[in-house]
């Protein structure tokens, strides 16, 4: 990957170099002619990195020049970003004026001295890079453009991706069918099945356990489901921790052990779920199934005495088909071509029956428009596949080959992270940021947008694979994360391409060879190690510092801080979480290439250095889970490239520094604290104004403190926010002012969730709300003196609303039905999620002039108007401590009905709706909440036995049935036999069954 990332080095300094800014500011050293003299043997040399690039491919000797080259482009780079970090510090220190800055470099007194410095380091590069430039003339190498990366760039973004997706499979549906008998039907002597899956070509045996994993019938077949990935190395503790994250679909905590992790296993699931998980893993309860896939047969010999399913390759049909689907994609007509049918299959002769091969070589050729780029890749490229073991390795470089430059940096990147881990995308796209991968090409984007682009990119290639989204802790919060992995194939890829470029640093014995080769022409750029380790590391060009969770380790001394700010001036990414920090150096502003900088997760960590705030090259600061830290550092607009400031679960902070609005690149910021009592002379609200790039979500707290409430709240400017999807706006107690007003925090319509809790000020919601069509997400929790909330249902993309501690709330929605109306139109349309919460006063949905019925009155149903208009798409609805007796009906609930402390009208209404044939179809499975899956009724007066025995006779999709203080249940139902898919009862506080 040597030439890659010559090629794109050499492309930066170019442009840097061509600055005009830069050319006048270096016209005060005389240093001018130097600097175009660099540019120019710069030039002259990338223009030849192409034919070097195949060069290098059969030549050690090329191979070596080319390290050589990349090892003085770095220190290229690394003097022009000192020199321009030095400009931005004096920049600030002149009040933001570049000619004013420039005069003040002429009249500095260190002036000369510095030109002096810079001078002789430009001179000694450009020696350097002249006999590099001499060498390339022995090899003859000819001048190329690069052409194979324009066609890269003409195909216009798809919303799909060329990786199919587990439903889509192609070629094995035998298999499953064969795996499907043996999971469902198969009558063995063994308590516990283990069903072994071999293949040794890389075929597809993981994709195919995934696909049999998530059927339906499994899914509905088996009470516990865990699916655990064993890598190479065989670790007890991970196995475990994976299981857990498997049932519980969080991540446990890393630092904890063996002993631990098994308690916390018991803790994180029912007693009951734990007995059946410990039975099927140590004596197996009756019909569990376990699937092994594996490359070897000593493992089918250990782990089951039945005969393995053997993975075969596809047909040349079903291989036809994939290949057909990813490479023609939207040009349907040239699927048909045959000169274009008979090069693909030429083309795909070589591809070794590999699903994945067949994805990714497509993948390249989808790029490809004309039959002579086909051609051409068939009689270059191919020819290269040697016809032995290795060839699949083999083909899969030939689509990293043809990869654009900016992609090789990112795919190879990812060999820092250990196979079978799941990656979180966010943080890689960060990564590639701080090392400057991606490029700002367009002003419109954001370096994270178009960062996001370039993954979409590798995943359509086939490099990554998408999966679902995991849980992570950001402080005390569990946030879902965009997620990916890389094929063990694709991870064997990246290793190969990143040679000694990229490192994973677990071993004395790793370190100390890494270490040495660090200081000769052929430096490690970025590493992943144990900290324990990171003083056997000597590596001063070292521009990546990371660990993952099975690196972890504890209690990083100042000594081994020392080390890295000594030895690591270079870095531009540091990754110290969880680490037990309780200092930081101030010597850390000696890191000034630092653009990523992860200190998450130290609890004892109370105050950052203010030196800090010297780094001005920071991009991403992160502090989620740090309790204790007490304050942001003072200073800190002199951090004016940070775009990510994030501190999640940093409770301890009283207040915002100042100066904290001059970030006008921020996109995170976790929170905006409000001071309470103005004795920490923080930043108020009025900060917020200039913040306009800010992006997902913010949360204001302390806004019950605020002073002038008015004009803070305007000077907050949250409508020209235009880019946050969320808003959190909490009171936290403070005064009641009449200035308090939400109508002066109105949003930016574009807004998709909103959150308001603690508000005390008038009874009146603001008019702003029916211009968020956007939104997706409410929820309101607040002592508040609102008698009613405005109509809600006419918000078209609602999907979730969640009300609770209006203790004044009277009605819901004073816009609908009055009386016996009905409803006439779609009512909420979008609507997945109802939660009523202690509402006290809360009896009817609608304001109404009528007397509201007793419950006794169960068959007036005219409430509920036209039901199929009602609740279209309601998936899980709560009502706890509301006694809501007129509302409309839910007929279609899915997934949850919790009714604790409320009225039983509504649901007896509901309930009867089986009983009247009031459905638009007799059939069972359309019955009203016949495919609930969990029911939970508490304190409900009135529901009896006869009621829930007509009801729960078409119930058989019911998995969790909680009955609670039920005073007139005096029997378990008798149809309770229906639910053949209960796993989970509760019955407590029902007098007559105690008695029973």
């Amino acid at each position: 990957m040597a030439e890659a990332i010559a090629f794109d080095i050499a492309a930066e300094l170019i442009i840097k170099l061509s600055s005009r800014v830069l050319s006048q500011i270096w016209l005060w050293w005389n240093l001018k002619d130097d600097l175009d003299d660099l540019k120019s043997t710069i030039s002259s040399i990338k223009a030849v990195l192409l034919d070097v690039e195949e060069r290098s491919v059969t030549s050690h000797l090329v191979k070596y020049w080319l390290e050589k080259l990349k090892d003085v482009l770095y220190d290229a780079d690394d003097l022009l970003d000192d020199f321009s970090t030095e400009t931005l510090r004096k920049d600030l220190m002149a009040g933001n004026k570049l000619m004013k800055e420039v005069r003040l470099f002429f009249s500095s007194s260190n002036h000369f001295a510095y030109g002096l410095k810079m001078g002789q380091k430009i001179k000694a590069i450009k020696a350097r890079l002249a006999s590099i430039e001499s060498e390339a003339n022995t090899f003859g190498c000819m001048v190329r453009d690069r052409l194979v990366e324009t066609s890269f760039m003409i195909k216009k973004r798809q919303q799909t991706h060329s990786f199919v997706s587990k439903d889509k499979i192609i070629g094995r549906d035998d298999d499953k069918a064969a795996l499907l008998k043996l999971m469902l039907e198969f009558e063995s002597e063994e308590n516990v099945y283990i069903i072994p899956v071999v293949e040794f070509g890389r075929l597809g045996k993981t994709a195919l356990a995934q696909f049999v994993y998530n059927d339906k019938m499994v899914y509905d077949y088996f009470q516990l489901r865990m699916w655990v990935c064993v890598s190479d190395v065989f670790d007890v503790k991970l196995i475990l921790e994976n299981i857990i994250k498997s049932i519980t679909g969080q991540v446990p905590d890393q630092n904890l052990e063996i002993d631990q992790l098994q308690k916390q296993l018991r803790d994180k699931i029912e007693r009951e779920e734990w007995v059946s998980l410990k039975e099927l893993l140590v004596g197996g309860a009756k019909g569990s199934r376990i699937i092994v896939t594996t490359r070897s047969f000593k493992v089918v010999k250990i782990t089951s005495k039945c005969q393995p399913h053997v993975l075969k390759g596809l047909s040349d049909d079903d291989a036809w088909s994939l290949f057909k689907e990813i490479a023609f994609e939207q040009r349907y007509a040239d699927s048909t071509n045959s000169a274009f049918v008979e090069i693909g299959k030429q083309i795909l002769e070589r591809c070794s029956e590999v699903p994945l091969v067949i994805r990714t070589i497509a993948s390249t050729l989808s790029y490809k428009e004309t039959e002579e780029e086909w051609h051409s890749f068939r009689d270059n490229e191919l020819v290269r596949i040697p016809q032995n073991e290795g060839k699949i390795l083999t083909t899969l470089k030939l689509s990293y080959d043809h990869l654009p430059s900016h992609l090789k940096h990112c795919f190879a990147y990812c060999r820092l992270y250990p196979k079978d881990l799941v990656i979180d995308v966010l943080t890689l796209v960060q990564f590639w940021i701080a090392q400057g991968f991606v490029k700002q090409l367009n002003q419109s984007q954001s370096l994270e947008e178009i960062g996001f682009g370039y993954f979409k990119d590798l995943v359509e290639r086939s490099f990554l694979q998408e999966v679902e989204g995991i849980y992570r802790m950001k402080g005390l919060y569990w946030v879902k994360e965009q997620a990916c992995k890389m094929h063990d194939l694709m991870h064997d890829l990246a290793e190969t391409v990143a040679g000694m470029e990229s490192s994973i640093v677990d071993s004395n014995k790793i370190a100390s060879n890494v270490g040495k080769k660090c200081l000769g022409p052929t430096p490690n750029s970025h590493i992943s190690i144990k900290p324990l380790l990171i003083p056997l590391f000597k590596g001063k060009k070292l521009r990546t510092l990371l660990h993952f969770p099975s690196m972890k380790a504890q209690n990083l001394g100042d000594e081994t801080w020392n080390l890295i700010i000594a030895n690591c001036r270079c870095l531009r990414a540091l990754e110290l979480n969880a680490l037990n920090l309780k200092t930081i150096p101030r010597s850390i502003y000696k890191l000034k290439h630092l653009r990523y900088l992860d200190l998450t997760n130290n609890h004892g960590l109370k105050i950052l250095p203010k030196s800090i705030c010297k780094i001005q090259n920071l991009l991403v600061l992160k502090l989620d889970g740090c309790f204790q830290l007490e304050e942001l550092p003072k200073k800190i607009e002199n951090l004016v490239n940070l775009t990510h400031l994030a501190y999640r679960g940093c409770f301890g902070l009283t207040h915002m520094p100042r100066g904290i609005g001059k970030l006008t690149s921020l996109e995170t910021l976790s929170r905006f604290v409000v001071d309470k009592d103005g004795s920490h002379d923080g930043a108020d609200l009025s900060e917020l104004s200039g913040l306009n790039n800010l992006r997902e979500k913010l949360k204001i707290i302390n806004l019950g403190f605020v002073k002038n409430a008015k004009e803070k709240f305007r000077a907050a400017n949250l409508k020209e926010k235009q880019h946050l999807v969320s808003l959190v706006l909490k009171w936290n107690g403070g005064n009641d002012d009449d200035d308090k007003s939400l109508e002066d925090l109105q949003p930016h319509p574009n807004l998709k969730e909103l959150c308001i809790r603690g508000w005390r000020g008038d009874a009146k919601f603001p008019s702003w709300l029916s211009l968020l069509t956007k939104l997706v997400d409410i929820t309101i929790g607040c002592p508040s003196n609102f008698k009613h909330l405005p109509s809600f249902a006419k918000l078209p993309c609602l999907q979730q609303l969640k009300i609770s501690n209006l203790t004044e709330l009277e009605c819901m929605d004073d816009n609908g039905p009055n009386g016996r109306q009905g409803i006439t139109e779609p009512f909420f349309p979008s609507l997945k999620v109802l939660c009523l919460e202690y509402c006290q006063n809360m009896k009817s949905w609608w304001r109404t002039t009528e007397a509201i019925g007793d419950d006794s009155n169960e068959d007036d149903m005219t409430v509920m108007g036209t039901w199929t208009k009602a609740f279209p798409c309601l998936s899980s609805l709560e009502i706890e401590n509301c006694p809501l007796t007129s509302m409309p009906l839910y007929p279609l609930l899915d997934d949850k009905l919790k009714l604790v402390n409320t009225s039983s009208r509504p649901l007896k209404q509901t309930m009867k709706m089986n009983i009247t044939s009031r459905t638009p179809s007799s059939s069972t499975s359309s019955l009203p909440l016949s495919k609930l899956k969990s029911f939970h009724v508490e304190n409900i007066e009135g529901l009896d036995t006869r009621i829930l025995d007509k009801w729960l006779q078409h119930q058989t999709n019911r998995r969790c049935l909680s009955l609670f203080d039920l005073p007139n249940l005096t029997s378990l139902p008798d149809k309770m036999r229906c639910l053949t898919n209960l796993q989970m009862l509760h019955i407590q506080e029902i007098p007559q069954l105690k008695e029973r």
